[in-house]
């Protein structure tokens, strides 16, 4: 890294505008003067105060000459993603092995960086009255702190209820932190090797993008679709998003009910949603010996149908021949359709190797997809020999009802020392390829 000891910090600050405002401005900070010694006395305090805390937050390790620096886990984390120290330090220690999707949105919200959501005059009570309604209730909440802000609002954006202009800007706000945040969490998680509450992170991110609970039926991530229509469309056999494109046009118009600029917009989230094809192989063989490397194997490609959903109508000849005469755009992949989202969205997933039934994360690894991508992941067979049905999940998090779960059969025998007799492979990140 650019600061490897104590010495190197307070030489980094020096080039830095910081340092020229010390200087011009020095009652600001409180200095007495701007000779040297001053402000070198400033600035050495101002690391070793830093640096303290980092170490406390277990982001860095000072070596034992009290001089040299060295980063780590959560540090990185908390570099990678932009998130205080702090709120990586909270995360760590308030989430446990057990921890279910309430606890996790419970930590989520007592972020640091949720403590600029500000909670205005007089606002206390109208959060008071919306907290009634939540489908999750909360613990003696006090209204005038941030964090109970920010989970109100988060529930009722779960929920899509209608929210006043202030409360949109606030929770724009929070979204905008909040996947971020996540992606922080699970890396946490990970790191502790817990599943379970990894993967309920892994579904509110899903929440978060979509504006719906995990409870909630998929279909109900479709434009204009309502309780009413899902009901419909379920009694008509459409339990999945997939399921829709399998109704003929009559049938399609009769469940839906939607006017044509509705149907459009159904239409076009019916489409871009990922169908998704994943092939899992244990690479280095089925039988792994303990302790040594395993490398799973999966192939994940796009199954694209050649006929999308149709909603042309009595227009659609017209319309097609319009489109004949276009230029025929690149395929964009993976662009995520979430109104209630404010920023752009590409997909992402989490591939996931577990033990569910000791709650134990094996291997993890964020990836996009384009058209079709191998992915390696490896991780050291367990320690005690025998079968073990081993679980890969496939984890969207931006999408609900898009997640997979294969079986993985791993059987392993005691190591034999040396070499062993399992192969290995090395890992990769996985290429996209046509």
């Amino acid at each position: 890294g650019v600061v490897q000891n104590k010495q190197e910090a307070v030489d980094y600050l020096t080039w830095s505008l910081f340092y020229r405002r010390l200087t011009k401005n020095p009652n600001y900070y409180n200095l007495l003067g701007i000779d040297d010694d001053i402000l070198s006395d400033y600035l050495s305090e101002l690391v070793e105060n830093t640096l303290a805390e980092l170490d406390e937050s277990k982001c860095i390790a000072v070596d034992d000459n009290d001089m040299d620096l060295s980063p780590l886990n959560f540090g990185m984390i908390t570099s990678h993603y932009y998130v205080q120290h702090t709120t990586i330090k909270l995360f760590a220690a308030n989430l446990r092995a057990q921890s279910k999707l309430r606890r996790v949105l419970d930590v989520l919200v007592s972020a640091e960086e949720f403590e600029e959501v500000p909670v205005r005059q007089g606002e206390e009570g109208l959060l008071a009255a919306l907290s009634k309604r939540l489908p999750v209730p909360l613990t003696e909440p006090d209204f005038a702190e941030s964090r109970i802000k920010a989970h109100v609002l988060l529930q009722l954006h779960f929920s899509r209820r209608e929210l006043s202009a202030d409360q949109r800007e606030d929770l724009g706000k929070i979204l905008d932190q909040a996947l971020r945040l996540l992606q922080a969490m699970v890396d946490i998680l990970s790191s502790n090797g817990w599943l379970r509450p990894a993967l309920a992170a892994m579904e509110l991110s899903q929440m978060l993008v979509q504006a719906r609970w995990n409870t909630d039926s998929p279909l109900l991530q479709i434009p204009h679709f309502n309780k009413e229509i899902v009901a419909r469309c379920n009694a008509a056999g459409v339990k999945r998003v997939e399921d829709i494109g399998e109704l003929e046009e009559d049938k399609l118009n009769e469940v839906l009910g939607l006017g044509p600029q509705e149907m459009q917009e159904a239409a076009d989230f019916c489409n871009s949603y990922p169908d998704l094809d994943l092939q899992v192989a244990i690479k280095s063989g089925k039988t792994a010996y303990t302790g040594e490397p395993v490398v799973v194997e999966v192939v994940l490609e796009r199954v694209e149908d050649e006929e999308d959903v149709d909603v042309d109508g009595g227009e659609g000849e017209d319309r097609k021949r319009k489109r004949d005469d276009e230029p025929t755009p690149a395929k964009v992949y993976g662009k995520v359709i979430a109104p209630f989202y404010p920023k752009p969205k590409i997909e992402a997933y989490w591939l996931v190797i577990g033990d569910p039934k000791e709650n134990m994360l094996l291997s993890i690894k964020k990836v996009s997809l384009a058209k079709q991508a191998r992915f390696a992941l490896e991780f050291d067979a367990p320690k005690s020999a025998g079968d073990h049905e081993l679980k890969l999940y496939l984890m969207c998090d931006s999408v609900q009802g898009v997640d997979q779960v294969v079986d993985v059969h791993l059987h392993v025998e005691p190591s034999v020392g040396g070499d062993g007799a399992g192969s290995s492979s090395e890992s990769g990140s996985g290429s996209d390829s046509e």
